[in-house]
């Protein structure tokens, strides 16, 4: 028996939502849209669905809108069907029924984050253990604490010992073999680094080592620490160096492809601080494109830092790059359309509507209330009064008539600057929602399962904030 989807509505969107349905190729389920009286479908409830919904018309399942608020598995319940929330935007339900490709799956990866606390000496117990949580939030696997030269670590034992009583895993990070040998006594379950003349810690030892060069460049020491331990049927991980662009980049990544090549098994780590914390540019398209070259050469472990202020969200970006490459070798595609968590200032599909298509949505409201959208020929304004389309928040004063209404003017001020920032930028605008830069703001706690305020924009000056 065919599925049948029961989708739920509003009345600005039902038109684009019958047409985006039947326009989508070869769909393995019957479906019906209904409209369900109000006029913007993100303004739905639960409850407003429990009332007005009383005849599912044989459907085996119903797809509310992306922005409706509720709980699902209350509505579920009370219509016997499951509930499940579509995209945010209707432009975005072909790739939601997998009509654009595969739903991509990103929960898999297979790179190990190193996390760099790099002045641990400097913090006490308390503040490394918050720096701790921060990273392993954003997407740290490992804490690595860093040692700093000629800068005593007294507590450098306890702070191993607390991290591993809270869970995490843990590396120290000095060229020291001391402080290597009470990191790893105190339960480091990786000591960065060892080099060909400092493999004699392993004999005192279970941590698993980082091998790097004995001097800078040095390959052959590092294959031939590597060959050791190989011998000795000892774990470890080997670190060519990632050197900084323009003082030994290229020559670096031709070292990481020499090893690969010759270690086709060995575990590799990538220590990409030195491109994104050395490189005044965005970190979201470096290690995009650095975790493209690991994903090629099977590297399964990467070094990263958070020094830098431009460099504050680079474990975000690593934990996402790490995925969608993960997804894209695995699905042998390019790393394309899959998440948008990497693309802060652009977009790939900015507009939602056409500008054409704004314009039949305005004329069919029907209220004094203003919406705000944005298209290729500018920002659209529109409510029952008629459309005005500018480039520049300001040509739209003369014609709002909000004189004397400040929390009103001030909600449009607020609106329509931002959408001025979504057009000039390419990214997409939403009204009453605030701009998506990607991974490079934390993401907010879910608030599906709350009711936010309804905004009507027409509020008096008493109840506007």
């Amino acid at each position: 028996m065919t599925e049948k989807i029961l989708f739920l509505t509003g009345k600005l969107a039902e038109r684009q939502l019958r047409r985006v349905l039947a326009e989508m190729p070869a769909l393995e389920f019957d479906w019906e849209v209904r409209q369900l009286g109000v006029t913007v479908a993100a303004l739905m409830t639960a409850d407003m669905i429990k009332r007005r919904l009383t005849d599912l018309g044989g459907a085996s399942s119903i797809l509310i809108p992306g922005r409706c608020q509720g709980d699902l598995a209350q509505l579920s319940a009370h219509f016997a069907v499951p509930v499940q929330r579509g995209p945010d935007e209707l432009i975005d339900l072909p790739r939601y029924f997998g009509k654009e490709g595969k739903i991509p799956d990103l929960s898999n990866y297979d790179v190990r984050i190193f996390a760099e606390i790099v002045d641990a000496p400097r913090l006490n117990i308390t503040q490394i253990v918050e720096r701790a949580g921060r990273c392993a939030a954003d997407g740290a696997d490992v804490i690595d604490l860093g040692c700093l030269p000629d800068t005593p670590f007294p507590h450098l034992e306890e702070a191993v010992k607390t991290l591993k009583e809270q869970g995490y895993r843990v590396s120290v990070d000095s060229m020291v073999p001391t402080d290597l040998l009470k990191g790893s006594l105190a339960g480091a379950d990786y000591l960065l680094s060892l080099h060909e003349e400092s493999l004699w810690v392993l004999d005192k030892v279970t941590s698993i080592p980082v091998l790097v060069p004995s001097k800078p460049g040095d390959l052959e020491s590092l294959m031939r620490a590597m060959k050791q331990l190989d011998s000795l049927g000892r774990a470890y991980i080997a670190d060519p160096i990632l050197d900084p662009i323009h003082f030994g980049f290229t020559e670096s990544l031709l070292r990481y492809h020499h090893l690969r090549r010759s270690f086709p098994a060995a575990e590799i780590m990538m220590g990409v601080g030195n491109l994104t914390e050395l490189t005044e540019a965005d970190t979201m398209g470096i290690n995009a494109l650095i975790m493209g070259l690991v994903s090629e050469m099977g590297i399964t472990n990467i070094l990263t830092t958070q020094v830098s202020p431009h460099c504050r969200s680079a474990i975000r970006e690593a934990d996402i790059a790490r995925r969608i490459m993960y997804w894209a070798r695995q699905e042998n595609s390019l790393p394309k359309m899959i998440h948008s968590g990497l693309t802060g200032l652009h977009e790939m599909r900015p507009f939602t509507h056409s500008d054409h298509q704004i314009r039949e949505l305005a004329k069919a409201v029907k209220d004094p209330s203003f919406r705000i959208q944005v298209g290729r020929e500018g920002i659209h304004l529109y409510n029952r009064d008629g459309i005005q389309t500018h480039d520049d928040p300001f040509d739209f004063l003369p014609g709002l008539n909000v004189e004397g209404d400040t929390g009103h003017a001030f909600y449009l001020g607020v609106e329509l600057a931002r959408a001025e920032i979504a057009r000039q930028l390419g990214k997409r605008y939403t009204q009453d929602q605030p701009l998506s830069w990607g991974c490079a703001t934390p993401g907010n706690a879910s608030r599906t399962t709350a009711y936010q305020p309804v905004d009507t924009t027409l509020e008096s000056k008493k109840e506007a904030t």
